[in-house]
């Protein structure tokens, strides 16, 4: 499930001067796509209500904010996912979209027990939709009222970072904090298996490179990320999803005209080449990678390893770890098909030929860097849809 929300602006053609009249403009104010963070928890009425404003900060593909909620009755939701924001071409299986509604429902698990509440979830109650989502619903919710419920990983929520920057090259990460991270899995959240030794985090590196490549080379893929693209606070703000460009750099290369959706759509373009460098200049910087692996690919067992993923990555925040998912290798549209099957073969896990057959879920990249600001988030009020649809 790769996310590129926060690419950092460092080509050529991000050298610009920048006269006296510009330079006032070059700001960058994200307080309003930002928002959703500090409402967290800040009390909305409804148990219900509060823990969705924690689970509609759960990573997901291309910040893509997937979920539709309808509240049922004085205790329940249902949770659907809205068809208008599958990447059709990225995740052609949805495979990742669902990942992301595991995330959010886990986030929703630990935002309810805080509050003493367990939840009782029948996941696609309608049947599994294969093989693409459909309007078919994704969970039904229950809120019921518990002691003793709590846990740890929900005060790492709000701090919660995926870290799109060069990790530092002089700490190593050590087996007993990745050991920490599979402890942080529950069972049927999938097997966390990591390298942290040269040989094999090279390895990991090129193939890593080879998937980036790949994705960004096909056109298909590269158009449905560069049209998802919002640059600058404006564009931000007014549509906080996709892949979000921002800072006084980014600003003043899209006033240049040298940063737009269409540059980075043209192969060759500047705006091309620095986002193919900024990349591979961060799988450069890996210092360790993991993978997380079901034993079969069902829509269930995608959205487990969904909360696995988030319980991992909020693991890795209490430990000061960062983490970023990096998993062009593992998607399912032709052209990465010969990478695909790399991956699974540097894995152990036999390429899957249907939903019964083991599949890689996720693949990450660790290390250590500064974490970076909270990702823009659409308001828990235009996630919610009534009662008739």
């Amino acid at each position: 499930m790769v996310t590129r929300r926060a690419i950092l602006w460092t080509g050529a053609g991000a050298v610009v001067l920048l006269g006296a009249g510009v330079a006032p403009l070059l700001h960058s104010d994200l307080s309003k796509a930002r928002a959703p963070w500090r409402m967290a928890g800040t009390g909305f009425g409804d148990i219900r209500l509060d823990a969705l404003s924690y689970a509609v900060l759960a990573p997901n593909p291309h910040n893509m904010q997937p979920w539709l909620i309808r509240l049922d009755g004085d205790d329940a939701l249902t949770l659907f996912c809205d068809e208008t924001r599958l990447l059709r071409d990225t995740d052609p299986q949805d495979r990742q979209i669902v990942i992301g509604l595991g995330a959010f429902l886990e986030l929703l698990r630990l935002a309810a027990a805080e509050q003493g509440f367990g939840l009782d979830i029948e996941r696609f109650p309608e049947g599994e939709p294969q093989p693409r989502l459909d309007g078919r619903s994704i969970a039904s919710i229950r809120f019921v009222k518990k002691t003793d419920v709590k846990d740890p990983l929900f005060a790492q929520i709000l701090n919660r970072r995926t870290s799109r920057v060069a990790f530092d090259q002089s700490r190593p990460v050590s087996a007993e904090t990745l050991n920490a991270l599979d402890k942080a899995l529950r069972p049927g959240d999938g097997e966390f298996e990591w390298v942290n030794d040269a040989a094999n985090v090279a390895a990991l590196k090129t193939i890593c490179r080879a998937g980036w490549r790949v994705e960004l080379e096909t056109d298909a893929t590269r158009h449905e990320s560069a049209m998802l693209t919002r640059i600058g606070d404006d564009q931000i703000n007014a549509n906080p999803d996709g892949i979000s460009l921002f800072g006084p750099a980014m600003e003043a290369a899209h006033l240049m005209g040298m940063l737009t959706k269409e540059k980075m759509d043209e192969k060759g373009s500047a705006a091309y080449q620095a986002t193919l460098d900024f990349y591979n200049k961060n799988i450069d910087t890996s210092m360790a990678f993991g993978w997380l692996s079901t034993s079969s690919n069902s829509r269930t067992d995608q959205l487990r390893a969904g909360a696995g993923w988030v319980r991992m990555q909020l693991a890795a925040t209490a430990l000061g770890l960062s983490m970023q998912p990096f998993s062009q290798a593992l998607q399912e549209f032709p052209e990465m098909a010969d990478i695909y099957e790399e991956i699974h073969d540097f894995t152990g896990i036999e390429t899957p030929a249907g939903p019964t057959d083991g599949r890689l879920q996720g693949l990450f990249r660790f290390g250590y860097a500064k974490p970076g600001p909270a990702a823009p988030r659409w308001p828990l009020e235009t996630r919610l849809i009534a009662a008739d649809g």
